[in-house]
């Protein structure tokens, strides 16, 4: 843990120099994965123990106890012009006393039509030189947690990942960062966490190609490569607490609550040239541990209302049910996608394999 933090501290001092950041760079991997922590609007910050911890914090991973757990969710946007697709596996490391885990995220947009080529040189247009191109953003995270000093109180995670992003013929790039999670289990019961992403300020690597990418028409070039190759992902910070509460043998509700931190001007509620900070809060009611039902807020932000110019807050809502049987769970969420009460909605299915689950029954 010495070297890793070493090794993060000292790509943040090289790279914060560069001064190439893009506030949004890397954005598919803040959506999060499993229809649980979605359905919740993401707020599992705490309370994730299974293999989707890495999406949230990995230091839930700590949750699996025993064999292994696999995961799978596959979601669309906006009426299927969006895919995301995430496989995962997890398992516990007796020798060690951790938990190793292995995430693989896609988001995509295929059929996007190529019309570069459509008009040549002299002004011209040939329908027939339109083509098709597929932007993808592809992520493997290699995640481990473990008790420090084998305090049991205290679960620590680090995700280790490598980004590839391609936009069909004309770029290609290549990522590499560090997250870093933790939560703290109370005796009184309650449960504290924390997720500091891209905590290395992660680095992409952009490959142009200035051929397939420019036009010229009438000696004018449109398209031109972008002059920086490189950018920068800023760190963000997600922090919040969670309690179980049972009602009776076959009840329990769990709440969570916490803040959305970005070190970025954004449009959240309270934003400065320093940081950005937005609320969230869900809860899940459980019965008899095989039923789920689920409610969630967040991305609360200001915007302009395009009618009345007139700024109000807006957010987005979420809700989702669960169903697991033995150690197999399948989880739904629907969430808005769009803001200020737009009709983008969202659909989530997930589902979870627990091996220690099923053997077990």
């Amino acid at each position: 843990m010495k070297k890793i933090f070493f090794l993060m501290v000292l790509l943040n001092g090289v790279f914060s120099s560069a001064q190439i950041i893009r506030k949004y760079s890397n954005e598919f991997l803040n959506i999060g994965a499993g229809a649980r922590g979605l359905a919740m609007g993401g707020a599992v910050i705490s309370n994730q123990n299974d293999v989707y911890s890495p999406m949230w914090n990995p230091a839930g991973l700590m949750g699996v106890e025993r064999d292994w757990q696999g995961a799978a969710m596959h979601a669309e946007y906006f009426e299927s012009i969006a895919k995301y697709d995430y496989i995962a596996y997890a398992k516990p490391l007796d020798s060690k006393g951790g938990v190793l885990g292995i995430s693989i995220v896609r988001l995509g947009v295929d059929n996007i039509l190529n019309t570069t080529q459509l008009i040549d040189t002299e002004g011209n247009i040939d329908y027939d030189k339109i083509t098709k191109f597929s932007q993808s953003d592809y992520a493997a995270l290699i995640s481990y947690a473990f008790n420090p000093g084998g305090d049991q109180k205290l679960d620590v995670g680090v995700n280790a990942k490598v980004v590839y992003r391609n936009v069909g013929k004309f770029a290609s790039g290549y990522g590499f960062g560090f997250d870093i999670g933790a939560i703290y289990h109370a005796d009184s019961g309650w449960n504290y966490g924390g997720m500091l992403r891209d905590a290395s300020t992660t680095v992409n690597f952009w490959t142009v190609n200035q051929k397939e990418l420019s036009t010229v028409v009438n000696g004018e070039e449109f398209n031109p490569a972008p002059k920086d190759k490189m950018e920068l992902t800023m760190p963000k910070l997600n922090v919040g607490l969670s309690k179980n509460f049972e009602f009776g043998q076959n009840y329990e509700l769990l709440p969570e609550a916490g803040l959305n931190i970005d070190f970025a001007k954004t449009a959240a509620l309270v934003s400065t040239d320093f940081a950005s900070i937005t609320p969230y809060a869900g809860a899940e009611l459980a019965y008899q541990k095989m039923i789920f039902v689920r409610l969630g807020v967040n991305r609360f932000q200001t915007i302009t209302d395009i009618e009345d110019l007139k700024r109000k807050v807006s957010f987005q809502p979420s809700a989702g049910i669960g169903i697991k049987y033995r150690g197999l769970t399948l989880d739904y969420a629907i969430t808005n996608s769009g803001i200020g009460g737009s009709n983008f909605y969202s659909n989530f299915f997930s589902l979870k394999l627990d091996m220690g689950d099923f053997r077990n029954d």
